[in-house]
């Protein structure tokens, strides 16, 4: 068994290069800005997902490090503005709630990976599925909620007015973000497929 180890470390790794370029490049918009076409949607949410289920054994220092690039990229998208960081827009007390928003949506993936331990693939997509919503509705609670009432944004903020702001919202990012997922569960299952099918062969050539 121990030998396998440095292979699941090596795969983790790629992992974690991908998912760190795929948060870089959409949370910048630097498709968009090389291309000239409209904004991608930034899947920063999809990205702290999957990170959880991939990268669980590493969460200690994986999700800080995730956590530091993603505001380091809004740190360089703003300043590259010529707007000063802490007076813009979306930079508030709330903006450092952003840490637990995320932390939920890394919870969720890693509760995934545990769930996939234990159950059918058919069952473990149904656990991911209820996962994902969960984590994302309580990620858009707390990031979205904590900008509806603690920044200085909304003037006179009322229940009604963050229900209404929380539900026009929720939508787009469940949908943003489970398109990002799914697609990495097709990547997923198309490795998995690529790796059974080189096993016979392998045998084969030993």
């Amino acid at each position: 068994m121990t030998r396998h180890l440095p292979a699941r470390a090596g795969q983790r790794a790629v992992i974690l290069v991908l998912l760190a370029a795929l948060l870089v490049a959409t949370r910048s918009h630097l498709p968009a800005l090389l291309t000239h076409l409209g904004p991608i949607p930034d899947a920063s949410w999809a990205v702290f997902f999957m990170a959880g289920f991939y990268l669980r054994g590493w969460s200690r220092w994986a999700f800080p490090l995730f956590m530091a690039l993603a505001m380091g990229v809004d740190y360089l998208v703003i300043t590259g503005q010529g707007i000063d960081f802490f007076s813009h827009y979306c930079v508030s007390a709330a903006y450092w709630c952003l840490v637990p928003a995320y932390l939920v949506l890394w919870m969720g993936g890693s509760l995934t990976a545990r769930l996939s331990q234990q159950l059918s693939d058919n069952r473990t997509l149904v656990a991911a599925a209820a996962a994902l919503v969960a984590s994302v509705a309580l990620c858009h609670l707390v990031s979205q909620g904590s900008f509806y009432w603690v920044s200085d944004s909304v003037p006179q903020p009322t229940l009604a007015g963050w229900w209404e702001n929380y539900s026009d919202w929720f939508l787009p990012f469940l949908r943003s973000t489970a398109i990002y997922v799914g697609l990495g569960v097709i990547v997923h299952v198309a490795v998995l497929q690529v790796v059974r099918l080189a096993r016979p062969q392998d045998r084969r050539a030993g």
